[in-house]
């Protein structure tokens, strides 16, 4: 699935959040997009989603123009949104359930899903049995259950500590390299925007435009003695540099 952006204008009232925005994500993608608070990353996202419309200009999905949610599109959220009352098998089925998919085919997907994943044993807990991040990789996995052509990611480790959030980014990788779905992420953080993708994208203060539009050549799999190689230290300075402003 190939995602064009084109001259996309994004205002709140009088409060311009997004200026004159051109991408193209071509599939198979996982682009990081950076940039401090407030400077219309999350917005951006939603108007991948289709969970909002744009200002002025268009974004095509396939040549199609596109200003409507769709399956093709699914969000992780920084909350893992899982319902208490459900076990995990019963959250990753969810969206299957609501597409009218046979029972046996739902629990088939999610215990192949869950293997993947890693949490098999787990299938019959409800959300409150697991830790941070394993609630996060529920919401992964109900999401990626769907199949979706792209997984739209909003700071999904944010809420996490330090130690949780280096684990999810290195299973998040590890998922990338096994299934190669696109990903557009959503992050303030500089480290997780290059040590995640393969391509980095850099806002600017709002409103938000293209500051930069790199790819990021680091040999994947990746572990975090990446952090110290020169191409990774480039990219940080070039993104702090316009953070700072």
């Amino acid at each position: 699935m190939n995602i064009v952006i084109d001259s996309l204008y994004k205002t709140f009232g009088a409060t311009a959040a997004l200026e004159n925005i051109n991408l193209t994500f071509q599939g198979g993608e996982f682009v990081t997009v950076l940039g401090a608070s407030g400077c219309g990353k999350t917005t951006l996202l939603h108007l991948l989603a289709g969970l909002t419309s744009p200002s002025r200009g268009n974004i095509y999905v396939d040549g199609e123009v596109k200003s409507e949610p769709g399956a093709d599109r699914v969000v992780v959220f920084q909350q893992s949104g899982l319902f208490p009352w459900l076990s995990v098998e019963d959250n990753i089925e969810f969206g299957l359930s609501l597409h009218n998919v046979p029972k046996a085919k739902r629990r088939q997907a999610s215990a192949d899903i869950l293997r993947i994943i890693g949490l098999e044993s787990f299938a019959k807990h409800k959300p409150y049995e697991l830790s941070g991040g394993m609630q996060q990789r529920v919401a992964i996995a109900r999401a990626l259950v769907m199949k979706p052509k792209v997984l739209l990611m909003d700071e999904p480790f944010g809420a996490l500590d330090a130690q949780t959030r280096a684990s999810m980014q290195t299973f998040l990788t590890s998922l990338w390299d096994q299934l190669h779905c696109t990903i557009v992420f959503i992050t303030h953080d500089i480290d997780e925007a290059i040590f995640l993708g393969t391509r980095l994208v850099v806002l600017s203060a709002r409103p938000g435009r293209v500051a930069i539009d790199v790819p990021i050549e680091l040999e994947r799999p990746r572990t975090p003695q990446v952090a110290f190689e020169p191409h990774f230290l480039e990219l940080k300075k070039e993104a702090m540099g316009i953070l700072a402003h």
